[in-house]
């Protein structure tokens, strides 16, 4: 059965499988990280924070349980139904399209994980800049979290099974026509399925250019979640700052 499109995460993302596959992600690291980034930004207690692309919103949560007022959106109507059951007044989730505007203006509008570079159409990615931007209040901070993708190609693992949860998932990845694709099969009641992430390979010079031409200003860029300077071959992330 096969469940690709040049939508991939439209159809993956919204499966079950895709949390069970990646149920293990580490959530103390990713709090220390919010806890860093909260930080550098001096964001205030009470503050609007914007979670572009949150999945089932561990993020969100995490910042709102900081103190701050957190919207978090996603294209994923399942993630959103399963993240609203952790909605309260200040904490809140949407089904939208980041490459569009949202609707009121933040503190900080943060893009997590390597959630950028699904979209088909190239002017997608520019529109969300323009769109983040869009969103930011006068003393407004962006932030887009990458991978390195230097690094992620020089440490890529082209093949690997892994069993979560009782479902072996096949595992292959490979760079094709400036994308880092990654195909996962598996067997769920005898039906086979087939899944494929695909990512474009950015790099640092063309989140510049992307900026360049949405007029957006790059403060800071590191390459760890403790905020750690950039290498283009040692660091693995990208983490962006600007506004």
């Amino acid at each position: 059965m096969l469940k690709d499109s040049t939508m991939w995460y439209a159809s993956w993302f919204d499966t079950p499988y895709y949390h069970i596959l990646y149920k293990d992600r580490g959530h103390q690291e990713a709090q220390q990280f919010m806890d860093n980034l909260s930080g550098y930004l001096s964001l205030e207690q009470d503050e609007k924070i914007l979670d572009l692309a949150c999945g089932k919103g561990r993020h969100s949560i995490y910042l709102n349980q900081l103190g701050f007022d957190v919207t978090g959106v996603d294209l994923s109507k399942n993630s959103i139904d399963y993240a609203a059951k952790f909605e309260n007044e200040t904490l809140r989730f949407r089904v939208h399209d980041m490459s569009k505007p949202y609707s009121e203006k933040f503190s900080a509008v943060f893009n997590l994980f390597t959630s950028f570079g699904y979209f088909e159409k190239e002017e997608c990615n520019l529109n969300t800049i323009k769109a983040i931007k869009s969103n930011l209040n006068e003393k407004g901070f962006g932030v887009i979290d990458f991978m390195n993708v230097d690094y992620v190609i020089d440490n890529l693992i082209p093949e690997e099974t892994k069993e979560v949860s009782g479902i072996i998932f096949h595992i292959k990845r490979y760079v094709k026509e400036g994308y880092i694709f990654k195909e996962i099969k598996f067997n769920v009641n005898d039906e086979e399925l087939f899944f494929t992430e695909r990512v474009k390979a950015l790099t640092l010079k063309d989140f510049q250019n992307y900026f360049e031409e949405a007029e957006v200003n790059l403060l800071d860029i590191f390459g760890n979640y403790q905020l750690e300077k950039f290498h283009k071959t040692t660091s693995p992330r990208l983490i962006l700052i600007f506004k």
